[in-house]
This record gives C-alpha cells, sequence and structure tokens, in this order.
C-alpha cells in the first residue's frame, strides 16, 4: 500500500484535545506516526493549512436495504457518507424485513461491501422489533452485530425486555435503547407547548422521555447491561441519566445533530422537512443539550440519517414520515456549534468519532500512532449554499435546504486510500 505523508495540516485530535498544526504519516493503512519527516517514497499530500481529523463514526444510520432500497442503497449511503466525512457507519436495524437473524445480518453484511465506507450493523433487540420475544442475540453477535436495538419500536412488555437485557449482560452485549414513552408519544408529530396549539399538531410532552428512560434506566439496574440512549434531546431527561452514572451504572447517551442546531419554531408552516423522530425540541432544550455535550453528560452526537421518499414527505405534517437525510450535512451542521462558540473542533469530534468508536469497541475515531488511517480534510471556513438535489444519498429530505452553511469536506481517506475529493 502507498505510504502517505500529510503535511501543513491543522491536526484535530479528540483523544488529546488539541488543535495543532503538524504532520501525519500513514503507511499500510495506519497511522505511522506524526510531525515526522517524509518517509522517502511517500506520497506527500499538502493540506494547506486546513483540518485533517479522524473520520466521523455516525452511530444510527437509516439504510433501506433489505425493502426500501429506492429510499437508500447500500452504495448511495457509502457514496454520501464519504462526501460527508462520515468512515464508519453504524447502520440501524429498522429495515424491512428488520435484522433479526443470521441470515438477514449476513446478507446485509455482504450488500454492505460494495460502499465506499466502513459499515456495520446493529441488530434487532426482539423478533420483528416488536417487544415480545428476545433475538437469537449469541448467534447474531457472532455472525458480527456490533449492538442491539428495537430502533423506534418501544416494548410495553417490561418483563420481554429484562430477559433480553439479561441475556445481553450475560454475553457482554451493548443495548442501544430509545428512550419514550410510546402511549404518550404514539401519534406526537411536535412537542407540546404553546407553538404546537397555535398550528394544530398533535404533540408530546417532553416528560415522555423522561419516563422512557427512567423505566430502561430501571431496567439497566435490575440488569447491569450494557446500555447506551440513543436520543437525548430534553433538559428534563438530564438528571436521570447523571444519577444513572453516579451509582455507577454502564451507561453512555447520544443525541442528533438536528436536536443540536434545530428548534420546533423550524417546522415553521408545516414544513415536513423538520418532521422528526424525536420531534424538535424548544430552544431552551437545544442550548440545554448542547450543554450536555460540552460537559460530557452525552457523549455521542449522530447524524440519525432517515432517508424518505418524496411521496412519504409531500403529505400533511401529520401524515408525513418523520426523519431526514443527514450523512452530507452532519459536518456543516455541526460547524454551526463550531462557529457559534458552543464546542471547539477537538469536543466535536470527541463526540462524533472518538467516543462512538469507544463505546462500540472500534480502533477508529483517533489519530494515535497505529489507529487505522480514516480521515478526513476539511475546511470549517468554506460557505455554500445548501442544494438538496446535489446531495447523494437517494433522497433529498434534508432540513437544510436552501439554507448557507459553512464547513466543506475537500478529501476522505479509509485505511489509507482516498474515497472521496471534492470537485
Amino acid at each position: 500500500m502507498t505510504t502517505l505523508h500529510f503535511q501543513n495540516a491543522r491536526l484535530i485530535d479528540p483523544e488529546a484535545g488539541t488543535d495543532t498544526s503538524g504532520s501525519l504519516t500513514v503507511k499500510d493503512g495506519a497511522i505511522l506516526g506524526r510531525d515526522g519527516k517524509a518517509p522517502k517514497g511517500a506520497v506527500v499530500v499538502d493540506c494547506g493549512g486546513k483540518c485533517l481529523a479522524p473520520g466521523i463514526v455516525d452511530w444510527g444510520v437509516k439504510i433501506g436495504e433489505p425493502g426500501e432500497r429506492h429510499r437508500e442503497s447500500f452504495r448511495s449511503a457509502g457514496l454520501a457518507a464519504a462526501a460527508g466525512g462520515v468512515t464508519t457507519i453504524i447502520a440501524r436495524p429498522d429495515t424491512a424485513p428488520a435484522i433479526d437473524t443470521p441470515e438477514t445480518l449476513e446478507f446485509v453484511t455482504r450488500r454492505a461491501a460494495e460502499a465506499p465506507v466502513r459499515i456495520r450493523h446493529m441488530a434487532a433487540l426482539t423478533k420483528g422489533r416488536a417487544g415480545r420475544e428476545m433475538t437469537e442475540i449469541g448467534f447474531l453477535r457472532d455472525a458480527g452485530a456490533i449492538a442491539f436495538s428495537d430502533v423506534f419500536e418501544v416494548s410495553t412488555d417490561a418483563k420481554a425486555i429484562t430477559r433480553a437485557m439479561s441475556y445481553a449482560r450475560s454475553l457482554g452485549a451493548l443495548v442501544v435503547g430509545h428512550p419514550q414513552d410510546p402511549g404518550l408519544s404514539s401519534g406526537a408529530a411536535a412537542t407540546s407547548g404553546k407553538f404546537a396549539s397555535l398550528r394544530g399538531i398533535p404533540a408530546v410532552s417532553p416528560i415522555a422521555e423522561r419516563m422512557g428512560l427512567e423505566r430502561d434506566l430501571a431496567l439497566v439496574e435490575m440488569t447491569g447491561v450494557r446500555y447506551h440512549a440513543d436520543q437525548i434531546t430534553t433538559a428534563r431527561a438530564l438528571p436521570a441519566l447523571a444519577r444513572a452514572r453516579a451509582t455507577g451504572l454502564d451507561v453512555t447517551a447520544g443525541t442528533s445533530i438536528h436536536h443540536l442546531t434545530l428548534n420546533e419554531f423550524d417546522v415553521g408552516d408545516y414544513r415536513t422537512f423538520f418532521k422528526l423522530t424525536p420531534p424538535l425540541r424548544s430552544e431552551q432544550d437545544r442550548l440545554a443539550m448542547v450543554g450536555a455535550v460540552a460537559e460530557g453528560v452525552i457523549d455521542v452526537i449522530s447524524s440519525f440519517h432517515t432517508p424518505a421518499d418524496e411521496e412519504s414527505k409531500r403529505l400533511p405534517f401529520e401524515e408525513a414520515a418523520p426523519g431526514a437525510v443527514a450523512l452530507e450535512t452532519f459536518l456543516p451542521a455541526a460547524m454551526r456549534l463550531y462557529h457559534a462558540g458552543h464546542l471547539d473542533l477537538p469536543a466535536l469530534f470527541r463526540a462524533m468519532a472518538l467516543n462512538p468508536a469507544n463505546r462500540l469497541g472500534l480502533p477508529q475515531g483517533r489519530l494515535a500512532e497505529g489507529a487505522p488511517a480514516d480521515l478526513i480534510l476539511f475546511d470549517p471556513e468554506a460557505p455554500f449554499l445548501m442544494d438538496r438535489f446535489k446531495l447523494r444519498s437517494k433522497s433529498k429530505n434534508t432540513p437544510f435546504d436552501g439554507a448557507r452553511m459553512e464547513g466543506k469536506v475537500l478529501a476522505t481517506w479509509v485505511a489509507g486510500t482516498q474515497v472521496y475529493a471534492a470537485e
């Protein structure tokens, strides 16, 4: 393999928490060292003073295979990821059918090989994501499942979930929960408050998230399972999270980039591209989430990329499919937090790359010697106008369409091989 020497780079190191000028050498797909001379015969890459950082590890990406390939394929998701600086995708099991058997997992693993980036899969915690009977967690883990989740299907059968968690605990498997009370949140399309009332949108109280999290944490305490809450979006859920950690439970939490950069008012006049799960929250909740990431209370930021076709989005707000594509908008959206002074670049990449990799037991997300050479070169200042029709995803449902944004990926490497170069 070619030896690469990146010089004149602004190195963003989330592990050390530094943002410094220097150089980086890559050999045989791994990082050889930093701030040395270019080895003889190495291909020199002049970074022009731009940022060189570990590739993003995006936890919770929806890919439409099997069942919804018209919305997103492994190939289109991989191309979008490479262009967005995402070098590792952690794919969700909410497919049709769900990834709940070793055979289905082996199928999607083979299909994922056509993508230019790394793709790992979560598997369903219960069969059909129905919340009644646990999947063959051991066999799925042997087949490559990196974690177990029913995603948005929150079971009301606490006994069934307890059995699944207990078995996962015996295997050391990670369970990923979506904290929501399913009864309160059923049919909701917005967060309760004056805004939702004035527009007549069915809404859910932020308390539903706290109730769902409190239940899950009680089951975690009972079973001792490793647990990750995929989307914490309200300030009212944060105290429960802090208490769980104070008592020594093996718990981490994440949030989505949309809940860090948008709020309930962005829905405007029923703009369905802003309909998400959970719904967008108040500005106070958004700022609380930003603060929680800065303080390390929330560990992971993800895109929660959820492709939806035009037919499912161009409906009345209540009936429209929730979700937004985000693989290519993840980095520029995150740069809003950087330019606003909320988070520096090492902190952002700690939440977008290092922490998810660490929680999932992956070697990515760092610039350390011996780490995989999954790297992105980007310009955090480069301005552009977002045009959804230029996105590489098959679906174009981005809430940032027409927005003025900053932050462009210039090049992406996976295991030292370049998989994207800006035009």
